[in-house]
């Protein structure tokens, strides 16, 4: 038997946010049984650890949607270095809590976590350092195509420098700025028309991600929605590799000064699942230098697999 948990990412609260299985001690299972044990759980992504191949790191992870594999995702790191730092105190937290760092391994190379866990149960934080930072692709990308497959006007996309473009920090993602917050709300993903006119980027078929400035939460700098059709994915609440990507944006439209840029991205609030994602980039000489990406964690299940 197999032993798994169930969290929800990037919130505080139960029944919001990203939610995730965690599978621990996989390093029996194959890639084919670890793709029908995501099948089986039907979430966005199921994230498997086992023994790391470098002793002093934590663990190495595999992450899968339902259809393929992963070389890295946000909320199943952020997700599995809390779950691993969960399982390993089990309970045993002193009353300040505990803070600690995890090295967990990844198609995509070594991720640098930390993980912040309160006594008394409730969520856990952890912040992770981008592995690989955000490059904007060249593509031509027509608005209108775009307005086309998500059904937006033309006029409603776009705002101040922000224009649609290609970002990738290991997952490509088109990054589709649009005026406000009703925009956004009326933005429904039309599969066949997306496949038709989305690019490829690192070797896959880009997702559509949505963004505007502010958000419901007084937190937020940005509100967002992302589409994966191609994934079996018709929405997600909370897409940390989404998040990596839109930091090149940003830094490039907002024209950000050198310095420490602590930001906050809403997502998931259309669909009643509400995330918030801590996003901090730190730029040098006129370039990102460091980006950082972190948010909470609850456990809402734990269980068994009979394998």
């Amino acid at each position: 038997m197999t032993d798994f948990a169930i969290y929800d990412v990037f919130t505080s609260t139960a029944l919001e946010g990203n939610p995730l299985a965690v599978v621990f001690d996989a390093d029996h299972l194959d890639a084919a049984r670890m793709q029908a044990i995501a099948r089986e759980f039907n979430l966005s992504e199921t994230v498997f650890a086992l023994r790391p191949e470098n002793p002093v790191h934590t663990a190495r992870l595999r992450i899968f949607t339902t259809l393929r594999e992963l070389p890295f995702a946000g909320h199943p790191t952020v997700g599995a270095a809390i779950a691993l730092a969960d399982r390993r105190l089990g309970g045993a937290v002193p009353d300040a809590g505990i803070d600690m760092v995890k090295m967990l391994e990844e198609p995509i190379g070594a991720v640098r976590c930390a993980v912040r866990i309160n006594r008394g149960g409730g969520s856990g934080f952890a912040e992770f350092d981008l592995p690989r930072l955000s490059r904007r692709l060249e593509v031509e990308i027509e608005p209108a195509d775009i307005g086309a497959a998500l059904g937006l006007d033309p006029q409603e996309i776009g705002f101040e420098n922000h224009r649609v473009s290609l970002w990738s920090a290991g997952v490509p993602y088109v990054l589709i700025p649009v005026h406000d917050m009703a925009a956004a709300a009326k933005a429904e993903c039309n599969p066949a028309l997306w496949e038709r006119i989305a690019p490829m980027g690192d070797g896959q078929l880009a997702f559509a991600y949505l963004y505007c400035r502010g958000g419901v939460n007084h937190l937020a700098s940005f509100h967002a929605r992302m589409f994966a059709p191609g994934e079996g994915v018709a929405e997600d609440p909370a897409t940390g590799s989404a998040a990596a990507a839109l930091s090149g944006a940003i830094h490039q439209f907002d024209g950000m000064l050198d310095g420490h840029h602590p930001l906050v991205i809403e997502q998931g609030v259309e669909m009643g699942r509400p995330s918030l994602i801590h996003l901090h980039i730190d730029c040098a000489g006129g370039e990102v230098s460091h980006v950082r990406i972190g948010g909470q964690a609850v456990r809402i299940a734990t269980g068994q697999l009979m394998l």
